[in-house]
């Protein structure tokens, strides 16, 4: 069976050397020995038209007469953003308040049809139709998805207007080159010889050799990798840890990010926004998460504004698909044997936009079941968002 990425590879090859008479036959042979589907999968793989593919299958019938001329490169109709470069920016901007990211893939999807898209670019000014939408949003790195291992529970009925009020508060600090950080935990690894997802290039006939059972070895233990994705500048900081995931663990990869990667990018700045999920080690009702959040303000000497995504939603978190995709296929097929390997693995890890990822390994003890009394809460200097001040609230800095 002929995978999509073996064709496009294959494409992206001969292609180059072909007029478009030839490309499109090639195409239509290729979509006719894959049977069922297959112009839709040679289209994709080609990027060339689903009629562009059916015009060759029909030259390729010794019945039909196909027509023989071919067109000067660089003829035809001009693509809708050559004419208006603006376009694919102004649609990139209505699809990021709801843009989610399989945290699996690079890949992202938007909750918004292209026919609701298209409608919105209308009343910007912007001449365009749903094909052409679709069109682009291929190009943005958006694709169709499956609802398999999608289903978020429950939805909040403020969850978009919390996303627009988060979107709104990044764009603000970003336009004033404030620090925008965006943070979670990832996926707890076992250490040891075990099998992981993925293929990656070996000598023909030597995989990696795993172990047959993925028991745990409780002498080499667990990683615990706390990230922090600075939007911005597209860099990410992940602190691995070897204990418990708690909000004191998640708090000192802060520390951590700010003495290491964010107070040298961020040296004259006195605020900053984290966007966080609403669960977890830094979920919005974990008293431990507020109260060591106001000691790392007093630290940093910064005011801290926190913006939680709402219930539901954590596949949604920048985060996600920004930095934890690329971490997961850097380390396809590679057992994580050690925490350094796991350090040495993320610190390796790269994207073709420029992305940089930094990690550092944290042996501390954070125990679990830490009490925070109500004493402690109300001498917090923590300020709620007049919308939803539960899920958006900002902690000042006490000067010493």
């Amino acid at each position: 069976m002929i995978h999509e990425q073996d064709l496009q590879e294959k494409y992206e090859a001969i292609f180059p050397r072909l007029n478009e008479r030839q490309r499109r036959l090639i195409a239509a042979a290729d979509a006719l020995g894959l049977g069922r589907g297959g112009v839709s999968q040679v289209a994709r793989a080609s990027q060339l038209s689903r009629t562009t593919i059916h015009r060759g299958i029909a030259e390729l019938d010794t019945s039909a007469q196909g027509d023989t001329r071919l067109r000067q490169t660089g003829g035809g109709r001009k693509r809708v953003v050559a004419h208006n470069p603006a376009l694919l920016t102004a649609l990139e901007a209505l699809g990021e308040p709801v843009t989610r990211g399989d945290p699996l893939s690079p890949l992202r999807w938007t909750c918004q049809s292209t026919r609701q898209l298209a409608a919105a670019l209308e009343q910007q000014g912007y001449t365009s139709s749903p094909p052409t939408v679709a069109t682009l949003l291929y190009d943005l790195g958006y694709s169709l998805q499956a609802n398999a291992k999608t289903r978020e529970g429950a939805s909040h009925p403020d969850r978009d207007r919390q996303f627009r009020y988060l979107n709104a508060y990044v764009k603000r600090y970003l336009n004033s080159q404030r620090p925008v950080i965006s943070v979670d935990t990832k996926k707890k690894e076992l250490m040891g010889s075990y099998k992981n997802a993925g293929q990656t290039w070996r000598p023909k006939g030597d995989p990696e050799p795993v172990n047959m059972h993925d028991v745990p070895e409780k002498e080499l233990g667990k990683a615990v990798p706390y990230g922090v994705d600075d939007i911005g500048h597209n860099v990410g900081w992940v602190n691995v840890g070897c204990d418990h995931d708690t909000a004191s663990f998640a708090i000192e990869s802060l520390r951590r990010w700010w003495a290491q990667m964010g107070q040298p990018l961020y040296p004259r700045v006195r605020t900053l926004l984290i966007c966080a999920d609403s669960g977890g080690s830094n979920g919005y009702r974990v008293r431990l998460w507020k109260r060591e959040l106001q000691r790392l303000a007093d630290t940093i000497g910064l005011d801290i504004t926190v913006c939680h995504l709402p219930p539901g939603t954590s596949k949604w978190n920048k985060i996600e698909h920004r930095v934890f995709a690329h971490i997961s296929m850097n380390w396809r097929a590679q057992p994580l044997t050690s925490h350094e390997v796991i350090v040495e693995l993320i610190g390796a890890t790269t994207t073709q936009s420029g992305l940089r990822v930094e990690a550092q390994l944290d042996t501390n003890v954070y125990p679990t079941q830490m009490h925070v009394s109500d004493e402690e809460m109300a001498a917090l200097h923590i300020t709620p968002h007049a919308f939803h001040g539960e899920w958006n609230y900002t902690v000042k800095r006490v000067r010493r």
